[in-house]
């Protein structure tokens, strides 16, 4: 998602490339490409024949829109997983809309019962719930949300990595099982926002539900009106619904809520000293939760108070590292296998993948499964969620990605991916393979309908051309089965968004200007 560092040099330079390439409000909606875009090959690989993985998929969250259509991270166990075959490779063609002159990134894509999308649009103006048309990725629908203080911070210190190590006001969000879109605002304030269409034959959205957040969380946030606040800001992170149906929320400065939708009350515990940046997941066991310094098991009591059920520190290194946005893990939690959750650590050499076993009475000494090194000594970090399939789990390597100059002149990351297997008794874990594949900030998923994994990746160019692609993977062997040229130049990294299959089996990934479409033709 949009959260990592972008020195001053950046807007300048990403508006220079936009007035060269003719971007404009009023113009086409297809995202321009840079120069080259004809110098480098469009499609490596060849077709793949699905091949659907066996296994259960995690429960159906009964709060929660269907599984693969509900949130970043597909449902509620975190799984990255859909149950639908994404494309294939048959001369798949790909579209694209730009949402803004700069940035306009659509992050979280979640899809509403008639298959459309609902998405939230990252502009220099303020964010946009947007309904898409799947097919056209013609805007239906769009509503406002408030400016960041981020985006205020930015603008009048020319500071832009304020904007991009922000993950508040919306840029998480989950749709219920009434296709609403629930998130948090730059206000402190949970929104429950329904779609639907007028009888003129157009769409709009409303605003169902309004809690007010402030009485728990600080709120003296820069504005245009208050451009030098004396007090605290705290922006909510992300939120999540329970299995009794809460609505959980977190903040960046530690704080963990809940918002009970039937009366409306609000209940709030703090984890002093801690930050957490990242989405949550969520079972029937509990509510899973990780901080910078700890992994967390909550559950609600009788008022709706967040209860800690257990804490498990992890190395958490001495520094964050290029790729990482804090001192601390990346990674959503995974609910998982049987009673397992998966992170990663942020230690110095080597970033581990750890399991552990979530159950309450697991005695301290057995809670940890397995603990394995991945990628190489001195460049692994991640800040994307895992991928997790019966006992699986496949991770990604961001060392190196900052932001969209990191890349720019052909340069790319380190890069790779690798599948590790909880073994069958529990004993331990094994890595299965390694892909070098380059997915520089990416959350990667996996078709369970097809045994693809998609990545979206970047070369290194050594005439200064930056392609990217959509990657398709074997989830078997690790091996590389096809690659499409999404588009070539800054306005097509996407900038720590997600891929997200469609139902229609269209693979949708949301890029600095934008949002595109990758579909098989035959």
């Amino acid at each position: 998602m949009s959260r990592r560092t972008l020195d001053c040099a950046v807007i300048p330079a990403l508006a220079a490339l936009a007035a060269m390439y003719g971007v404009s409000p009023a113009q086409a909606e297809e995202i321009p490409k840079a120069p080259g875009h004809r110098l480098v090959s469009h499609y490596d690989g060849s077709p793949a024949a699905a091949a659907p993985l066996p296994g259960q998929a995690p429960p159906q969250h009964p709060y929660l829109a269907p599984n693969g259509r509900s949130g970043m991270h597909a449902d509620a166990a975190g799984s990255a997983t859909y149950p639908w075959s994404g494309p294939l490779g048959r001369a798949p063609e790909v579209t694209s809309a730009k949402t803004a002159l700069l940035g306009g990134e659509c992050a979280t894509a979640t899809f509403d019962a008639g298959g459309r999308l609902v998405t939230v649009c990252g502009t220099f103006t303020g964010f946009l719930v947007k309904l898409l048309d799947p097919a056209t990725l013609a805007t239906l629908a769009e509503y406002a949300l408030p400016q960041r203080s981020s985006t205020v911070e930015a603008i009048t210190s020319l500071d832009f990595s304020k904007i991009f190590k922000d993950t508040s006001g919306g840029a998480y969000f989950y749709l219920d099982d009434q296709d609403r879109a629930v998130l948090a605002d730059s206000r402190q304030h949970v929104l429950r926002l329904a779609h639907r269409q007028r009888p003129d034959g157009g769409w709009e959205f409303t605003v169902d539900d309004d809690w007010d957040l402030t009485a728990h969380v600080p709120h003296d946030c820069v504005t245009w009106t208050n451009l030098r606040p004396t007090g605290t800001c705290d922006p909510v992170t992300s939120v999540m619904p329970d299995w009794d149906g809460r609505i959980w929320w977190v903040t960046r400065q530690g704080r963990v809520g809940t918002v009970d939708p039937r009366t409306g009350s609000i209940r709030s515990v703090r984890l002093e000293g801690e930050e957490i940046q990242n989405s949550f997941s969520v079972a029937e066991d509990g509510v899973s939760i990780v901080s910078d310094h700890a992994l967390y098991s909550f559950r609600a009591a009788a008022d709706g108070t967040p209860q800690v059920q257990w804490r498990q520190t992890y190395d958490r290194g001495s520094a964050a590292k290029p790729g990482s946005v804090n001192q601390g893990s990346g990674t959503t939690p995974d609910l998982f296998g049987d009673g397992y959750v998966a992170i990663t650590d942020n230690a110095d050499d080597r970033m581990n993948v750890l399991v552990f076993r979530r159950g309450t009475d697991v005695p301290a000494d057995r809670r940890l499964v397995c603990i394995v090194p991945v990628f190489g000594h001195g460049a692994s970090t991640t800040d994307n969620s895992l991928i997790s399939w019966g006992n699986s789990l496949v991770v990604e390597n961001n060392y190196g990605y900052e932001n969209p100059t990191s890349l720019l002149l052909g340069r790319s990351v380190v890069g790779g991916a690798a599948r590790i297997d909880v073994r069958p008794d529990g004993s331990g874990c094994d890595t299965v393979w390694q892909s070098p594949v380059r997915s520089p900030s990416t959350v990667p998923k996996l078709s369970t309908g097809n045994g693809l994994l998609y990545f979206y990746e970047k070369e290194p160019h050594a005439w200064g051309i930056d392609a990217w692609y959509l990657t398709a993977v074997d989830f078997r062997t690790g091996e590389r089965r096809w690659r499409r040229l999404t588009g070539t130049g800054p306005l097509y990294d996407n900038n720590w968004a997600p891929i997200t299959l469609g139902p229609d089996g269209t693979a949708y990934v949301g890029v600095f200007n934008g949002i595109l479409a990758v579909r098989d033709t035959r």
